[in-house]
């Protein structure tokens, strides 16, 4: 598995394939960090390894097809189990929080749908929101679906970072206009004190820094 990782983090795609053809049963374990092979391709946004491990374990689970935006196989999931749509994965987000992380549209739109509740936090202890996944992503379609299904702008992750924070640090202004439309507000404070204001003028985005001045 040492192996499998090392592969895996070195974009090795002929060595995993040759190594999994020996031994296909590396690919249902779980890694070091807790998390299939599968989803630690996905983590270091490398989606042809992940489709490739795939290929040798065993049916993939409904996030590691959130995560590669299976939408076939997670809609057949759900029929199976519905309730499975708003469940933890073994570190910590729902579905609908990974293919928020890894920006797919559609996926989300399927989860969604299927009554995905877009106000879970990840419950591994860093409060991460499906919103807050979309703009870390800098997806304004995934942000707005979420938004329009309800979701809360102005909820916090850890530190107290809200989704205005992310968009003002990353000087998305499409993100930012999104955000205040919709109601975020500008003097939530994280912990330190600092609003999102303050970490746009950090990154160097004066002209934003001033549109969300408190």
């Amino acid at each position: 598995m040492a192996d499998l990782e090392t592969l895996i983090e070195t974009n090795s795609k002929q060595e995993i394939f040759d190594l999994l053809s020996q031994n296909p049963a590396l690919a249902g374990k779980d890694t070091s960090h807790g998390i299939s092979p599968v989803l630690l391709a996905c983590y270091y946004k490398k989606p042809d390894i992940a489709a490739l491990i795939a290929g040798f374990g065993p049916k993939i689970n409904l996030f590691e097809a959130s995560a590669l935006g299976r939408l076939e196989e997670a809609a057949l999931l759900i029929d199976q189990a519905p309730d499975a749509v708003n469940a933890f994965s073994k570190d910590g987000f729902t579905a609908l929080g990974l293919a928020a992380y890894f920006g797919n549209e559609e996926m989300a739109k399927l989860l969604i749908s299927r009554n995905a509740e877009v106000n879970i936090p990840a419950n591994n202890g860093f409060n991460v929101f499906p919103i807050h996944s979309a703009v870390s992503a800098r997806n304004y379609n995934i942000t707005k679906m979420l938004i329009d299904a309800g979701a809360n702008v102005n909820v916090v992750q850890q530190a107290g970072f809200t989704p205005l924070h992310a968009a003002a640090q990353q000087g998305d202004i499409e993100l930012i206009i999104l955000l205040l439309e919709n109601g975020a507000e500008v003097d939530i404070a994280m912990e330190g004190g600092k609003v999102p204001a303050d970490l746009a003028r950090e990154k160097g985005f004066v002209e934003i820094a001033e549109i969300l001045k408190v």
